[in-house]
């Protein structure tokens, strides 16, 4: 499988969100909606970016009882999304209850969306989990992702320092989706487990995330662009 491309619309409204989408058609095909987003605007976005031929990433990061996780996640496919994700911590049973609603979401025959595992956040580095003898960010997120597979997830979002040990843990086909990517000349953020784009294809990641290095570019279609080249021949 190819990676791919997923464009972080960090927007607070829809119209900057829709516009900058519009800008970017044709360079990019998965755009993500996540919750500051969302919060303001609604299932209207997801609306929009559809009618704009674009595949999306709902990411809502859902983490509740199984049954509140269920609901979600069938509301998320009734909306459209081509993908959500809840937190690996909900457990196996909180996985497979938002399996179940993906496949309610959708009617007859058509593909359910993609759910993927959130391990560690990217934004984490050793010493911020809140817990006394926490293993390190990048085992914790091993051990979450083998879970993960267990559990009879599509995939997890990881960070691209992490991609090859769970690909070789869970198998190819195992997806891994990457925030945290940063094009060499980027400047730094809040972002602390970070890549640059041909490091996380090299690790094996299968979706790329990007958000400021593109929207906040001067041309974000040339941004876009570029990252691909990254994506697709290394620097």
């Amino acid at each position: 499988m190819m990676a791919e491309l997923v464009v972080a619309l960090d927007f607070k409204d829809a119209k900057s969100s829709l516009a900058m989408a519009k800008s970017l058609k044709g360079a990019a095909l998965w755009m993500k909606v996540g919750l500051e987003l969302f919060t303001a605007e609604g299932p209207a976005v997801i609306s929009g970016l559809k009618e704009m031929g674009f595949k999306v990433f709902l990411d809502l990061k859902f983490f509740d009882i199984p049954n509140t996780v269920q609901g979600a996640v069938r509301s998320a496919a009734r909306l459209g999304v081509d993908m959500v994700n809840i937190h690996a911590l909900g457990g196996e049973r909180m996985a497979q209850a938002a399996m179940a609603g993906c496949v309610e979401g959708v009617a007859d025959g058509v593909q359910p969306p993609l759910v993927l595992a959130v391990t560690i956040l990217t934004s984490m580095a050793a010493g911020d989990l809140p817990v006394d003898g926490a293993p390190e960010p990048s085992e914790m997120a091993l051990d979450l992702a083998v879970k993960a597979k267990q559990y009879g997830l599509n995939g997890v979002v990881c960070s691209g320092l992490e991609a090859e040990r769970i690909k070789s843990a869970c198998g190819p086909e195992f997806i891994c989706l990457t925030p945290g990517i940063r094009p060499a000349a980027s400047a730094g953020d809040d972002q602390r487990r970070v890549v640059t784009p041909a490091q996380a294809v090299k690790n094996g990641s299968n979706f790329l995330v990007v958000g400021r290095p593109i929207t906040g570019a001067a041309s974000p279609r040339d941004a876009a662009l570029a990252i691909i080249e990254e994506m697709e021949h290394g620097v």
